[in-house]
């Protein structure tokens, strides 16, 4: 009986033994198919995925750069001498190119999106701000109140763009 057991033994170790090691390395190659798999899924999404986001970036690059005050008070002239109906048609450019370009945040960062939002609403404010003054009676005067504003420190737009344009240096 005992020697019935050891010849049991004798076969069944090294069937175990070998076994388990064809399990050990059948798991191992099944991971790396798996990691190989998803490898080149992300590597064709990247290479699918990079041109719009790349599109993304430029669409808020100009985004920002119709919104500096500068630019935007140039293209879009005063209706009337009233300096109320100017500050919320200029208000009313900003939303209306920011609706355009809402989709795209979707393709930034959080943080870029974030910051280009900020970029926006300081403009805005710089506009109000402008248009709260007592020297301010007029729209032509809005304008010129809002341009030497500009004159003496930066747009809002350009730490947005800066941010961009680093953000975008990543991707190389």
């Amino acid at each position: 009986m005992e020697q019935q057991l050891i010849n049991l033994l004798m076969y069944t170790i090294p069937a175990l033994v070998t076994g388990a090691i064809a399990y050990m390395f059948f798991k191992e190659h099944v991971q790396n198919e798996n990691n190989r798999r998803n490898f080149l899924i992300t590597k064709d999404l990247q290479k699918e995925g990079f041109p719009i986001r790349l599109q993304a970036y430029e669409r808020m690059t100009l985004f920002l750069e119709r919104i500096k005050p500068s630019k935007l008070l140039t293209r879009v002239s005063p209706t009337s001498s009233d300096k109320e109906s100017y500050e919320s048609l200029l208000i009313a450019t900003i939303e209306q190119e920011l609706e355009h370009n809402l989709s795209q945040q979707i393709y930034v960062s959080d943080q870029c999106w974030s910051i280009i939002m900020a970029a926006k609403n300081a403009t805005i404010q710089l506009i109000r701000k402008g248009s709260m003054l007592e020297k301010t009676t007029t729209a032509d005067k809005l304008r010129e109140v809002i341009l030497t504003e500009m004159m003496e420190k930066q747009s809002p737009s350009n730490a947005a763009l800066s941010f961009i344009k680093q953000e975008i240096s990543e991707f190389w």
